[in-house]
């Protein structure tokens, strides 16, 4: 079960990865409470309408609250921080900051004491991330000013995400997880309309082109429903940090995709980063175990004793 947990979270990171291209495309033209709120907000309707007609269990009403709270943290304010930090810098430094996720999840599930860390987790976080890194290659040489603010607002992002995969789990073991998604996006775009209102902003919407609007669309299927409802869907079989070490195939994955659609060049750092992000992956989620390529944890264990 653990296994397809981490597949679902890969798929999810790599979808993830076009996220930031569309945002990027809108960023121009609307701003970061906008963009959120198209995205959570048609990702909350296409959400509810699958989780009623498949009449899934919706989280009980001493849930409410705490699901709540938790889809104000991901679908209000990560949006906000996450949009804010593209505004100052590239989408490349902004998907290293991200890829610092697993990391922050696997500080908070220590501290919290919800998951203990191990040295294969720890090894394989530092691998995936250094991998994400050697990937991104020279696109982080160049720095727009004042850069360093979206990459502290990246971060900021990836905190409140952490606390979301370390606080989610048990809820996910109360409810389905598209109604689980489904009602905190609901909060969280909600939240964010609120604001747009009161800025003007939903006017802005007139202005958008067809491209556009197709990016807006995509926005809110695939990257505001789908991959959240895959990512709630692995943190309910896989720890926090085995589902957040999948976001270093974010970054991977939008390179890729700049490759094969948009003609880019095939670079060594883009095969060496690659290849380091699933090592990392392979040694976190102990499949390089299961291989003989990384020493067992419970032999390591049992030898100490």
């Amino acid at each position: 079960m653990e296994i397809t947990g981490v597949l679902a979270a890969i798929l999810s990171s790599a979808f993830g990865g076009t996220a930031v291209g569309a945002t990027r495309y809108l960023a121009g033209t609307l701003d970061p409470l906008t963009i959120g709120a198209v995205r959570f907000g048609g990702g909350f309707l296409v959400l509810a309408a699958v989780a009623l007609w498949r009449r899934d269990r919706w989280p009980p009403k001493s849930d409410w609250l705490g699901t709540g709270a938790l889809g104000q943290l991901f679908f209000g304010l990560f949006p906000v921080l996450f949009n804010g930090a593209l505004v100052y810098t590239t989408a490349a430094r902004g998907a290293l900051a991200l890829s610092t996720l697993p990391l922050l999840t696997m500080l908070a599930g220590a501290v919290l004491r919800i998951e203990p860390p191990t040295i294969r987790k720890i090894v394989g976080v530092l691998i995936a991330m250094a991998g994400v890194a050697v990937a991104l290659g020279t696109s982080l040489t160049t720095a727009p000013p004042n850069a360093w603010r979206g990459d502290l607002l990246m971060v900021a992002a990836a905190f409140c995400m952490a606390l979301y995969n370390v606080w989610s789990r048990p809820f996910l073991s109360r409810t389905a997880p598209i109604p689980f998604v489904a009602f905190g996006m609901g909060v969280g775009a909600v939240c964010l309309s609120v604001l747009v209102v009161s800025n003007g902003g939903f006017a802005r919407l007139a202005t958008l082109s067809a491209p556009q609007w197709i990016a807006s669309g995509y926005l809110a299927i695939i990257c505001g429903a789908f991959i959240f409802f895959l990512w709630a869907f692995a943190l309910e079989r896989a720890s926090p940090t085995l589902v957040a070490v999948s976001v270093a195939v974010n970054p991977v994955t939008a390179s890729i995709f700049g490759v094969v659609f948009l003609g880019e060049q095939v670079s060594a750092n883009l095969i060496v980063g690659l290849m380091a992000v699933l090592a990392g992956i392979g040694i976190a989620t102990g499949a390089a175990e299961r291989l003989g390529l990384w020493p067992d944890d419970r032999q390591s264990r049992r030898r100490q004793r």
